[in-house]
């Protein structure tokens, strides 16, 4: 991978904030920097000049309407939408143009998709299995998720059920577990919540704060919840058109009226 020089012109490049902003807020050297990005599917440009900055361990919810560019950002990391213009480095190494599967096995980024992405017909195991495709051996797979149900004893008590069984908690959950048997850097989350009941609902984000605060993962999230997001997040970007147009802490974007105005009901 080539070693990415980030642009910092303070007045543009990330489209209604400064890039000075964004490094601001993130107060610490980033791992994920995202440079004046234009990006979208075939003809169809989505985003607009996007910039992002996240350091290492933490986290960063992507909130706004309906078609504003949140799922697009994080197609555009991992190689699922067309890049116009821009760069996107992790770790210092320009990744803008790695295809997907070098997106998992070289810059260590996974990515939990919006839709129900476990194999129904499959095991518990068997679709935790599936997450270590990439891997050199079908043994390093297996050891990796028996850790992985180690951890998670609500998985281990179900390792021999067929995945159509489980609560939609227990899916969201198995899709997170599969994503880490490759033992990413960054997980890519579109909508852990959507589709929960209020205790599933608290317990995935249980376990994203674990992955983020005991593990040291690096969360980019898109989540519809605005409140449910913020309250979890360290930072939140907010978008609208494709466009960033404001960006801060998680609780202080709580505590902004217009976002309470615009998407948190108040």
């Amino acid at each position: 991978m080539a070693t990415i020089t980030s642009a910092r012109d303070p007045e543009n490049g990330a489209s209604g904030v400064p890039v000075s902003e964004l490094d601001r807020l993130a107060g610490n050297p980033s791992l994920i920097t995202i440079d004046r990005l234009h990006a979208g599917y075939d003809r169809m440009q989505i985003l607009h000049d996007f910039s992002l900055r996240l350091p290492r361990g933490k986290a960063l919810c992507l909130v706004g309407p309906n078609g504003a560019g949140k799922s697009t950002v994080l197609n555009a990391i991992y190689g699922f939408a067309r890049i116009f213009a821009g760069t996107i480095g992790v770790g210092g190494y320009d990744v803008t143009k790695l295809p997907a599967s070098a997106k998992l096995k070289t810059a260590r980024i996974a990515y939990v998709l919006q839709r129900d992405s476990v194999f129904p017909d499959m095991t518990v195991e068997e679709n935790l299995f599936m997450g270590g495709y990439l891997l050199d051996r079908p043994s390093d797979a297996r050891q990796a998720a028996e850790q992985v149900l180690e951890r998670y004893p609500a998985l281990q008590a179900r390792r021999r059920e067929r995945a159509r069984v489980l609560s939609g908690g227990e899916r969201r959950l198995l899709e997170i577990s599969r994503a880490l048997i490759m033992d990413p850097d960054v997980l890519l989350i579109d909508e852990p919540s959507i589709g929960l009941e209020p205790r599933a609902i608290d317990m995935i984000f249980d376990t994203l704060r674990e992955l983020r605060d005991t593990r040291g993962k690096t969360l980019i999230l898109v989540e519809q919840n605005a409140r449910k997001g913020l309250e979890f997040a360290d930072m939140g970007y907010v978008l609208m058109a494709g466009r960033l147009v404001k960006a801060g802490h998680g609780k202080e974007l709580l505590a902004d009226p217009d976002m309470g105005r615009l998407f948190l009901g108040g």
